[in-house]
């Protein structure tokens, strides 16, 4: 049987994974899907959690977790594509609709 400590460590893995991606990609998709597997990482390590302690809570917890990521997503690629369609790009750098 896998220790729990190895889910942790490999969630760890999954989480600076995707914050590497956030912090140095500049195209909005990549930004988004770093962003969900950094949720993913989150998941992975409330189930960890939960099959250590048999506990429920955490399963519970990760489905909801799932679910917002899932709306997250959604949202995110329906401004993606909004932006898309009226800059012609997705590059981070290039948005500035908020500037003054």
């Amino acid at each position: 049987m896998i220790d729990p400590g190895h889910y942790q460590m490999l969630a760890l893995l999954i989480f600076a994974i995707g914050t590497a991606g956030v912090l140095l990609r500049r195209d909005a998709i990549v930004v988004l899907m770093c962003v969900e597997l950094m949720l993913g990482a989150a998941t992975l390590s409330l189930v960890a959690f939960s099959r250590q302690h048999a506990d429920a809570e955490g399963q519970l917890m990760a489905l909801f977790v799932i679910a917002i990521s899932a709306l997250q997503l959604i949202v995110g690629l329906a401004l993606v594509i909004a932006i898309v369609r009226q800059r012609g790009s997705a590059d981070l750098e290039a948005l500035d609709l908020m500037r003054w």
